[in-house]
């Protein structure tokens, strides 16, 4: 397992270098020019120093193996010297923001405890929710509970989360005013009054992110859970005398979640950057707002840093979830 975990990290470094090509061919593609915001009179030399200023004035190449020097190398020994006080990273460039011209880094670290707390919440929530309802509506298919599971996650998977979102801002917060409409970013939470203010903000983009990721991975549970309640090994089971909890719950549960966790490991990208309409509906100061924002400034430094770390997200947690399959069944494994 451990040659298979490293060597499947080294495949990714090369797959990954290849995505940070694709990604800053495409944003360098793309028309717009981060200028084009600025007041028309600024005289064309200014113009053309803050061109160069902003980097744009270098090759294509150039400009590339600059951003790959500062993301794998430079931005690492920033993040060394704030935990272990060292100096590495001191007069080294970083990776600037055209729109907010401070490091791209230190914007997405502001930004992100906001994501961890809305969206990180819900995606923990809907999968302790959705494995539950999977497993029971597995094992009394087609009862009042599987089907009124059913119904729920049909609603969940089907509604968009921006219809939903604003239904619970109408209800909630406009008609009985119990939670509010828009999150307050600028909120401390120092004692048990903020903590209670904190947790009401959340409730409903919690509920919202919940509710869609609980309904695909509920659906997934329960499919899993009846193909394996089918099997061989179960009938066995059962005719030695085990009792159905341990039946379901020591091995069928055990088989059912391999392909779950696929699901539910590849999800969890979307904590970072799935939730970004939701985000806006709730005015989240979030990633998934940040994204938008520097899409529309044209800010190409912070779009391709936030794009490459969904990326590297979807990687890493790939080879989680591939971990994660010979952890559970003790049948897979990786020569």
């Amino acid at each position: 397992m451990l040659t298979f975990t490293l060597r499947r990290l080294l495949m990714a470094i090369p797959t990954l270098l290849f995505i940070a090509l694709v990604i800053f061919l495409l944003l360098d593609l793309a028309p717009g020019d981060p200028m084009a915001d600025q007041p028309l009179t600024i005289p064309p030399e200014v113009r053309e120093q803050m061109r160069r200023a902003l980097g744009l004035g270098e090759p294509l190449h150039v400009r590339f193996g600059l951003w790959v020097w500062q993301f794998f190398v430079v931005e690492p020994m920033v993040l060394i010297d704030d935990v272990f006080g060292t100096t590495f990273a001191e007069g080294r460039a970083r990776i600037i923001s055209w729109q907010f011209r401070s490091p791209v880094m230190d914007v997405i670290v502001q930004r992100l405890p906001q994501t961890l707390w809305v969206v990180g919440s819900a995606y923990v929530v809907g999968v302790l929710i959705a494995i539950p309802i999977g497993i029971v509506s597995a094992t009394r298919q087609y009862s009042v509970f599987d089907q009124i599971g059913t119904f729920v996650a049909m609603i969940g998977f089907s509604v968009p989360t921006f219809f939903t979102g604003v239904l619970l801002i109408v209800i909630f917060s406009v008609n009985l005013g119990w939670f509010p409409s828009m999150y307050d970013t600028q909120l401390e939470v120092t004692d048990w009054e903020s903590f209670g203010r904190q947790m009401r903000q959340m409730a409903m983009p919690v509920f919202v992110l919940a509710l869609f990721n609980a309904a695909q991975i509920s659906r997934y549970m329960r499919a899993s859970m009846l193909d394996n309640l089918s099997q061989d090994y179960v009938r066995t089971a059962r005719a030695k005398g085990m009792d159905e909890r341990t039946v379901v719950l020591r091995h069928v549960l055990r088989n059912s979640l391999i392909p779950v966790v696929t699901v539910i490991a590849l999800g969890v990208p979307t904590v970072f950057g799935g939730a970004i309409i939701t985000e806006q509906v709730f005015k989240v100061n979030g990633l998934g707002q940040l994204l938008i924002t520097a899409i529309h400034a044209n800010d190409l430094p912070m779009v391709q840093t936030l794009t490459f770390m969904f990326a590297v997200l979807i990687v890493l947690f790939n080879l989680i979830a591939d971990v994660l399959y010979g952890v559970l069944d003790p049948r897979i494994r990786y020569d």
